[in-house]
């Protein structure tokens, strides 16, 4: 039963894909995650690492050839914190909405 109007902003696509996210300061490092679902305007994540709600972050999300039917795409996005869930597992759920993205030539990807 729902619990109320859907606020998502585009339709969600269940994919596990790999992401990357980066360090926002020299102290930090970067960490791999794996998406639960994606949209054109947001994902969601579960992660080991805390974020707080409107905070920025900067990632990387690769289509892999099975997505893209040629080779891999590595996609650099920007983005907000909207939403920081606990889940049973000791993992935190993560939803993040993408601000700009940009294609990443395969050369600088790795």
């Amino acid at each position: 039963m729902s619990e109320g109007p859907d606020r998502r902003e585009a339709r969600r696509f269940n994919m596990t894909l790999p992401l990357r996210v980066l360090p926002h300061d020299t102290h930090g490092s970067v960490f791999t995650a794996q998406t639960r679902d994606v949209s054109y305007r947001g994902l969601y994540f579960l992660t080991e690492n805390n974020f707080e709600i409107g905070s920025e972050i900067e990632f990387v999300i690769t289509l892999p050839q099975q997505v893209t039917q040629s080779s891999d795409v590595n996609i650099r996005c920007l983005g907000h914190i909207v939403r920081v869930e606990p889940t049973g597992n000791g993992r935190t759920g993560i939803a993040a909405k993408i601000e700009r993205y940009e294609f990443m030539p395969a050369a600088t990807a790795a």
